[in-house]
Order: C-alpha cells, then sequence, then structure tokens
C-alpha cells in the first residue's frame, strides 16, 4: 500500500568493479533488474568504446540465429519456450567461444543442406520439365498443318508435314518451358522479330512446379516453335535468354522421344529417393537445432546487454578499475550489493567490487513497484504523464474510482455480467494466454487489462442492480412496495387518474436496495431517472473533486511546502465546498425535508424549490417569487448564509492570487545567504548514516523572477477557479451515458428481441431462433463494445482532467531499469 502511495526512494550510486569481474558483475545485476546506468561516455562516438569488438561478435551470432531460425521455421519446426524461470544465464568467456564455435558449425551445416537441397530441386525441376516436353510435344510432330509464310519476293511455300520437312533439313524446331505469364510477351517478340514466319504450338501445364529457391509454386506453359533458316534460330535463343526460358533437347523422332522419356523417369525416380533422404536428413538436423535455439537466443541477447551496458562504463586513471553511474531502488541497496559480490566471486577476484551513495540535486526517475494486478491501473496513469519523484500516485485510489465511475456510466446487470465474465476468463487463464506471445497490438490491450475489466464489469453489475436494470429490464427480487387503493377497473380504464404517493400507495417499508421494479412501467420513468441520476452524477464529482485538493495536502507536507497549504490548498477547499459542496447539500436536504403529500405547503413536493436556480439566484445575489404560499428557502436564515459563503469564496480569490507571491517576495527580502552543500560527498552502500538529498518538487517556481511567479499564479488561480464550475458540469457525463445506455439497451429489446417473443405460432419459435441471434450480436458489438469503450474513455478523462488536474504534476521520467526480462521482451514484442 505504501509503496503505490509514493514512488521509491531512489539513491544514486557509483561502483567500483574490476575488470575481470565486470562481465559477471553486470551480469547479475540483469537478473536483479534493479539498477538504471548512466551513461559516462556520452561525448565518445558509439564505434570507439571500449568493447565494441564485443558487440560486433553478439551482432554475428544473432544474424547466425536469425537465419537458423528462419529455415527452423521455413520448415515448420515447433521452437520449444521454457518459462522465465528457466532461461539460461549468460555465458561466461570461456562458453562464449564454444556458443560461438556451436552457431558457426551449425549455420555451415544447414548452408551446405541448403545448397544441396536446392541444387537437387533444381535438377529435379529440369527433368520434370524435360519429362513434359517429351510427352506434350508428341501432337505437334505428328500433326498435318500448312504452314503459310508471305513474303513479297518469293512465291508461296507448298503445305507439307512439319516432320518430313525436317527430315530434309528445311525446318528447324525448337523446345523449352516458359513462365505462363511470360508467354503472351514472348510470342508477340517472336513474331516481331520473325515478320510472322515462325509457327509456335504450345500448352499450358496444369499442375503447378515448384521453385527450387524459394518453395513456391510456379506455372509454367510449354512451346514448340518451328522456323526456317540458321539466322532465324539464333534470333530465336536470344529471345530464349531475355525472357529466362529453360531450353531443352527435343528428338524429332517418335522412337527417340519415347526412350528419352522412360530415361527421364528413371532417373527422376532415382531423384526423388535421393530428395526424401535429403530432406529427411535435414528434418533430423532442424528439430536437434531447434532444441537450443531458444537458450541460444537468450545467451546471445543477455550477453549483448552486457556488452552494450559495459560501454556505458568509464575507465580509471590506472586502467585497473570500471566506474559507472546508476540510479537504485534505497531497499534494492542490499540486493545490487550482494550481485557485485557473486560477480566478483565467479571469477575468483581478489580485489571486491564496492558501490557508493553519492548526493545530487538531479531530479531522480520515478519508479512505482507494481504486480500483474495493479499494472494495468499503474499504465493508465502513466499514459498521462510520469508521475514527479515522490509525489502522491493516483493509482491507488484510480483502484476503486475508476471501475465505480465506469460502473455508473455502464450500469446494467447483464451488460456487466458479459463484461465480468470476459475479464473473469482472461484472468483465470492468464498464464496459458500470456504465454501465446499474440501479436495482435488490440488483443494485447485488453488482455494488460484484463483486472481492469474484470473490476469494471463487477461494479456494473452492482450499479445495475441498484439501478434495478438488466437487459433494460427490472427484477421484482423483494417485492415492489408500491399499491394502489383504487379498484382494478377504475385504474385501467381512467388514464388521467393520478395516484397519491402520500396516502396509502406505499407500504410502510420502503423497497430495500435500488429502485423499486414498478417504476418500469411508470410514464414518468425517464423524469424519474434524469432527476435522480443527474443528482447522482453531482454529488458523486463534488466528492471526487474535494478529494483530489485534499490530496494536494499530501504532496506539500512531503515536499516541505507547508506555506503552500495555507496560501493554496485553503482557499481552493473552501471556495470548492461553500459553493459546490453547499449545492450537494441542498439536494440531500430537499430529499429529507420535503415529505409525499400533493397539496401546497411549505414541506411538500409542490413547494419545494429547484435547486438549481437557487444556486443560480445565489451566485447572481438575487430572489424569485415564491408561490401557492411556498417558502422561498428551506430553512431560515439560508439567504444570508449563502451570501456570507459566496462573499468569502469571492474572497478566496485574491487569497489564491497573491498570497504565494507576496509572500516568496517577503522570504528573499529578508533571506540571509546561506552555505552551498558539497553534493561531492561519499557514503558506503552499507552505511546506515548515509544522507540522501531531500526530496525537491519536480515543478518548483520559487527561484523564478518574482514577474514570472505573479504570472504563474495567476494562471493557476483562473485554471481553478474556472475549472469548478467547467468540471463540475463534467460530471454531467457520468448521468448523460448512463441514460444513453440504458435507452439503447431499451430500443433494441423494443425493436428486435420483442418481435420475436410476441409470436404465437409455431413460426414465432423459429423466428426467435434468429430474432435472438440477431439480438445478441448488437448487444455485444453496440452496447458492450462501443457503449464500453466510450464509458471507459469518459472515465478515464474525468481522472485525468477533473480529478488528478487538482494535485498531480506528473512531470518526472520512468525508471528504466537493466532487466534482462525488460530487454528480452520488448525485442520479442518488436519481432
Amino acid at each position: 500500500m505504501a509503496m503505490m502511495f509514493r514512488s521509491e526512494e531512489m539513491a544514486l550510486c557509483q561502483m567500483f568493479i574490476q575488470p575481470e569481474a565486470a562481465y559477471t558483475s553486470v551480469s547479475e545485476l540483469g537478473e536483479t533488474g534493479a539498477v538504471q546506468f548512466r551513461d559516462l561516455n556520452a561525448d565518445v562516438n558509439a564505434f570507439q568504446r571500449k568493447f565494441v569488438s564485443e558487440v560486433r561478435r553478439c551482432d554475428e551470432m544473432e544474424r547466425k540465429l536469425r537465419y537458423v531460425e528462419g529455415e527452423v521455421k521455413k520448415d515448420s519446426v515447433q521452437i520449444p519456450e521454457c518459462s522465465v524461470d528457466d532461461w539460461p544465464r549468460a555465458p561466461n568467456p570461456r562458453e562464449i567461444i564454444d556458443l560461438e564455435a556451436r552457431l558457426e558449425k551449425t549455420e555451415n551445416e544447414i548452408l551446405e543442406l541448403s545448397q544441396n537441397a536446392v541444387n537437387l530441386k533444381s535438377n529435379y525441376l529440369e527433368l520434370t520439365e524435360l519429362k513434359h516436353v517429351l510427352e506434350r510435344t508428341q501432337s505437334f510432330f505428328f500433326e498435318q498443318e500448312v504452314i503459310v509464310s508471305t513474303d513479297a519476293a518469293k512465291s508461296n511455300l507448298i503445305a507439307e508435314d512439319p516432320t518430313a520437312a525436317q527430315s530434309r533439313g528445311r525446318l528447324g524446331f525448337v523446345a523449352g518451358v516458359i513462365q505462363r505469364e511470360k508467354m503472351p510477351g514472348f510470342e508477340r517478340m517472336l513474331w516481331r522479330i520473325s515478320r510472322g514466319n515462325i509457327f509456335l504450338r504450345q500448352v499450358e501445364l496444369e499442375e503447378p512446379l515448384e521453385d527450387p529457391a524459394t518453395g513456391n509454386e510456379i506455372f509454367k506453359t510449354v512451346f514448340v516453335a518451328f522456323f526456317q533458316g540458321e539466322q532465324l534460330k539464333a534470333r530465336i535463343k536470344k529471345v530464349c535468354t531475355g525472357y529466362h526460358v529453360s531450353l531443352y533437347p527435343c528428338p524429332s523422332s517418335g522412337s527417340e522421344r519415347t526412350d528419352m522419356v522412360k530415361g527421364v523417369c528413371t532417373r527422376l525416380e532415382d531423384l526423388r529417393m535421393v530428395l526424401n533422404q535429403t530432406q529427411d536428413h535435414r528434418a533430423i538436423v532442424l528439430a536437434s537445432v531447434a532444441k537450443e535455439l531458444f537458450s541460444w537466443r537468450i545467451m546471445v541477447k543477455k550477453m549483448k546487454a552486457i556488452y552494450h551496458t559495459l560501454n556505458l562504463f568509464n575507465m580509471d586513471v590506472t586502467k585497473k578499475c570500471l566506474i559507472g553511474e546508476c540510479w537504485v531502488p534505497v531497499p534494492d541497496l542490499p540486493k545490487v550489493q550482494k550481485a557485485l559480490s557473486d560477480g566478483s566471486a565467479a571469477v575468483g577476484s581478489t580485489i571486491p567490487s564496492f558501490l557508493n551513495v553519492i548526493d545530487t540535486n538531479e531530479a531522480p526517475p520515478t519508479y512505482n513497484r507494481t504486480n500483474k494486478f495493479t499494472r494495468g491501473f499503474q499504465n493508465l496513469i502513466d499514459a498521462y504523464g510520469i508521475a514527479s519523484y515522490r509525489e502522491a500516485n493516483p493509482a491507488l485510489y484510480t483502484i476503486i474510482t475508476f471501475p465505480f465511475l465506469f460502473g455508473i456510466m455502464f450500469g446494467d446487470l447483464g451488460h456487466g455480467m458479459i463484461m465480468a465474465l470476459f475479464g473473469l476468463w482472461m484472468v483465470t487463464g492468464e498464464k496459458k494466454l500470456g504465454a501465446k506471445k499474440s501479436t495482435n497490438e488490440i488483443w494485447n490491450i485488453f488482455f494488460g487489462g484484463r483486472y481492469i475489466i474484470l473490476l469494471m464489469g463487477l461494479f456494473s453489475m452492482y450499479t445495475g442492480f441498484v439501478y434495478n436494470d438488466i437487459f433494460s429490464k427490472s427484477m421484482n427480487i423483494f417485492g415492489s412496495a408500491w399499491s394502489i387503493n383504487y379498484n382494478t377497473s377504475t385504474v385501467m380504464t381512467n388514464k388521467d387518474l393520478t395516484l397519491n404517493p402520500g396516502s396509502t400507495d406505499y407500504d410502510t417499508e420502503i423497497y430495500p436496495i435500488g429502485l423499486d421494479p414498478v417504476w418500469q412501467l411508470a410514464s414518468n420513468k425517464i423524469i424519474f431517472l434524469n432527476s435522480y441520476k443527474m443528482k447522482l452524477s453531482i454529488i458523486f464529482g463534488v466528492v471526487h473533486m474535494i478529494f483530489g485538493v485534499c490530496m494536494s495536502v499530501v504532496n506539500h507536507n512531503f515536499f516541505k511546502k507547508r506555506i503552500s497549504i495555507v496560501l493554496e490548498f485553503l482557499p481552493q477547499i473552501i471556495f470548492l465546498v461553500l459553493l459546490f459542496a453547499y449545492m450537494v447539500f441542498m439536494m440531500f436536504m430537499k430529499w429529507i425535508a420535503y415529505t409525499a403529500k400533493t397539496d401546497y405547503q411549505p414541506r411538500t413536493p409542490g413547494c419545494a424549490p429547484s435547486v438549481l436556480i437557487m444556486f443560480i439566484n445565489m451566485m447572481l445575489f438575487k430572489n424569485s417569487e415564491p408561490f401557492h404560499g411556498c417558502d422561498e428557502f428551506m430553512f431560515e436564515g439560508q439567504n444570508e448564509l449563502q451570501r456570507t459563503f459566496v462573499f468569502i469564496a469571492l474572497l478566496c480569490i485574491p487569497w489564491m492570487l497573491l498570497g504565494k507571491p507576496f509572500y516568496l517576495m517577503f522570504k528573499r527580502k529578508n533571506a540571509s545567504p546561506t552555505p552551498i552543500p558539497n553534493n561531492g560527498d561519499v557514503h558506503q552502500a552499507g552505511d546506515s548514516n548515509h544522507t540522501s538529498s531531500s526530496p525537491k518538487p519536480h515543478d518548483s517556481h520559487d527561484d523564478e523572477p518574482m514577474a514570472e511567479i505573479f504570472i504563474h499564479q495567476a494562471i493557476h488561480t483562473i485554471e481553478y477557479v474556472l475549472s469548478t464550475v467547467s468540471h463540475t458540469a463534467s460530471y454531467l457525463r457520468l448521468w448523460a451515458l448512463s441514460l444513453a445506455h440504458a435507452q439503447l439497451s431499451e430500443v433494441l429489446w423494443n425493436m428486435v428481441l420483442s418481435m420475436g417473443l410476441k409470436q404465437t405460432s409455431y413460426k414465432g419459435a423459429i423466428m426467435l431462433y434468429f430474432v435472438f441471434g440477431a439480438w445478441s450480436l448488437f448487444t455485444l458489438a453496440i452496447l458492450v463494445m462501443m457503449e464500453g469503450l466510450s464509458a471507459f474513455l469518459h472515465t478515464l478523462r474525468l481522472h485525468w482532467v477533473e480529478f488528478m488536474s487538482k494535485f498531480y504534476e506528473g512531470l518526472g521520467y520512468g525508471f528504466q531499469p537493466f532487466s534482462f526480462k525488460l530487454i528480452i521482451d520488448s525485442d520479442d514484442d518488436l519481432e
């Protein structure tokens, strides 16, 4: 609880490590994840740092791992992963050499296997294409076609069989295979170079072939081009080269082609057997590699992170010691000291590493310890701005206020149950779902906020129970406390009959909790709910803002700015309480003081004044004329009390505007010179008497010129005075969204589901099946998801603007520890 109320106290430390123990010591610190290092070589080029060659070795090993992993995934081999607790530690220098050698051997072996497989597949593809050429061109050579060639200088050629022409040496031919999409362009090019004197026959292959290099499917076409003359043959081959055509020898004799097909089929069978054996061997190698691939990747990432961190260290003058600076949470100082000792002991260093705590005026990073439950709520706060160092953390109160305000807007027992069940499913299966590491960003957002969704659903169920609203219908659990003193016929026939709530219409005991279900049937249901939810919104809003203003006292007291309690907090809380908390008091006064009677008497609803009109008259110092003998005010002396409240509230404005600037002016005038503290003192981490710098507010303007102080104070005063009005009105979104959600739910019930429920025949059952599906779809898509997202965003705004602006600065920067787990998880997210 205390950790979430305020961020951890941080200490700036200086560590001294022997070079031989530096690697193991930083490795131990990476396992603890409690240190944020500072770069002491900011002015040194990245390529000139001490451990740049080691980083390059790690980059080369990562390249090899990516290649091996790509080959493993290409063959759909599963890579087993292990939990964080079973992750291997960073390898020591001797293990690094062995790991490098194993990666080199594995890469070369897989490269050789891949190259052999590509060569075999290329041969297999060539033989397959040759087989298709020999089989598909049989019909071309046995067809008798007339070859007509138009030559301006010569007479027409006689029609003859192409085989006979070939035997006489008059016609030549070229056979080959081309990609299907290139065939139209290839055909046009042949026609252009020969002026139409090439006879081209083609047939498409129905089954796709496999690309040896990529494994993708390719569709090809077999063709035969008949021509006359050696010059045309040379041109055809050049075109084939340009279109990457595979040309194959094809005998003109049918018997020779048949014998050649048999030989090709025999070679294909032998090659297929070799390919299967090669693939089996590759699968065995990749399966054995996949078992160690995850461990290798973890070790290389840890090793690279260690050398990157060592590049942040500085070498002392004697070149015998590495010096580093880091931010450490004060409770983790013993853990860090132990990590340094373990690192030195791992290599048998005779000189121990040690840690010093140094004083500084620099603003430390903000570190809020969280667990899997509180992390989601802390992320909501950090999305607005990282808390200034040691200021009060709103996440603690957001755990309750956020789902509660959401529930007010989303109050429906049925819809809340759907949301709660979804959150419960993610919470109960978080280990299994978290291990999948989905790349879907929307799913990751939902899963990260699973506890928020669960609480939002539970609070929505509670407020839906209070509203007595479940899918726009009411539940009669305790029995309605409303009864009528008229007979049924009178009530059913007289639509204008108004029943007196002050007589016997209500039993002696009211409905135990929430709204009476009879309101579901009332014609003035919306009017009543409007008034009810509107007043609730203002009440919860004013209480929420008062709590936010009171939280500023905690910050003023902690940062030793107690004068701000008098000069800022007191006028702010008085202004808010005397005006808006008084308005809330008037609402309760109106509910309690006026009884349920309809005749005009001083304490009846007919004489109950409007709280809004009364508040406006209070601010404008005017009165309203009473009617029917009613009293204008609720109690005696109310007018004088209200005028006093407004007068005091107006006095608070110059109090906020001028109090702090005049105090600082007086303080500077009477200030005496103070000695400059020595910030270079060094203290041992184990020394319980070490001193740390006192916390200072992140946005302290006390040292600025007086003119700027007056300007800043004027801006803050105007902003606060105006925001009290706008922020109070902003909480009316609780009422507006709740009303909109209830009305949408009722419209969906009446316009969709009731269509099936009203049917009386057997067709109604069939119709209800489809109508219920449509109703469920619209309920989930519109009322749960879209309305839920809208209510979530409005709740987020109420916390960021209306609540946190009263005390929260959010001007800090986050603590980013050197942690192997965080580094590896972030790398996996990027991948």
